[in-house]
């Protein structure tokens, strides 16, 4: 029997059909272009086009979920008489995990009985996916909501992320990149290799002259850091570039024998400030905090 119900938003990039599958709950978030305001399907399929039109020059627009859309998300799940645990964006990253403990809390106001707990995962994209299921493992196994959220904060610091790309040109849009570092890049061939530190703030934290020295330094990377790879899945994402994504899990699979690789679009919450061209690794491993 559920002890609690499991919710997330659709920034985790695990496909609706997939969250279905887990019995964890979505909230779709919500992007625009030029005038238009367009909801996350998260059908992966479906992302292709939103890459191709960035590529011809469409600038996707984020907004954070704001605490009536939560109110708005919750409210039906109360009918469940179950409590709620919620894992958001990261709050490094969004105001998104801010507007959620205010929701809770206006919530809990009219209706007393109500129990919502709201996870910061200081993580984005399937980094936070990862807690959420977690966290619907966790709840199948019979946990109490408190002891699951407890153990979502005692482990989110082990989720490593690695994130690494050859354009910049939608970083120093998004304003993630000064323009003179784009500059530089592109002339001498440098890709960043970016990280989330423990409070969840992306960091360039090396740079290497073209893909092959970058993968090389991001094995190295992940040899200090991951732990037990033989016992856990990595997680690969990507902008649009599938080949290549496949490709490096592979070798990454291969070099370090995980258990297995589950592979995955960055959907439109992150898509929009990285832009196509982008991958990204997430595993279990030395705590962010070390």
């Amino acid at each position: 029997m559920e002890k609690f119900v499991v919710t997330t938003d659709s920034g985790c990039d695990l496909s609706g059909e997939y969250c279905a599958g887990l019995g964890i709950i979505p909230l779709k978030m919500c992007w625009t272009a030029g005038e238009e305001n367009i909801t996350d399907t998260m059908v992966p399929a479906e992302l292709k086009a939103f890459y191709d039109g960035m590529r011809s020059g469409m600038e996707p627009k984020t907004s954070q979920v704001t605490p009536y859309q939560y109110i708005e998300f919750w409210t039906p799940l109360l009918e469940k008489k179950l409590p709620i645990v919620h894992i958001a964006l990261g709050s490094a990253i969004s105001g998104t995990y801010a507007n959620g403990v205010k929701a809770a809390e206006m919530m809990r106001e009219e209706h007393p009985d109500c129990v919502i707990h709201v996870v910061d995962s200081t993580l984005a994209s399937v980094g936070y996916g990862m807690l959420a299921i977690n966290a619907a493992k966790m709840r199948d196994e019979g946990f109490t909501p408190e002891r699951c959220v407890a153990e979502l904060e005692r482990t989110k610091a082990s989720v490593n992320t690695i994130y690494t790309t050859g354009d910049l040109t939608y970083l120093y849009r998004s304003g993630r990149v000064s323009r003179t570092g784009m500059v530089v890049a592109h002339t001498l061939n440098i890709w960043p290799i970016l990280r989330l530190n423990v409070a969840g703030t992306l960091l360039v934290t090396a740079k290497e002259r073209g893909k092959k020295h970058t993968l090389d330094r991001i094995n190295k990377i992940i040899a200090e850091a991951v732990l037990e790879p033989e016992k856990q899945t990595l997680y690969i994402c990507h902008s649009d570039i599938p080949e290549e994504a496949h490709e490096f899990g592979e070798s990454l699979k291969e070099f370090f024998g995980f258990k297995d690789v589950f592979y995955t679009y960055i959907g439109t919450t992150i898509g929009s400030n990285c832009g196509p061209g982008l991958m990204a690794a997430f595993f279990t491993g030395k705590d962010r905090t070390k």
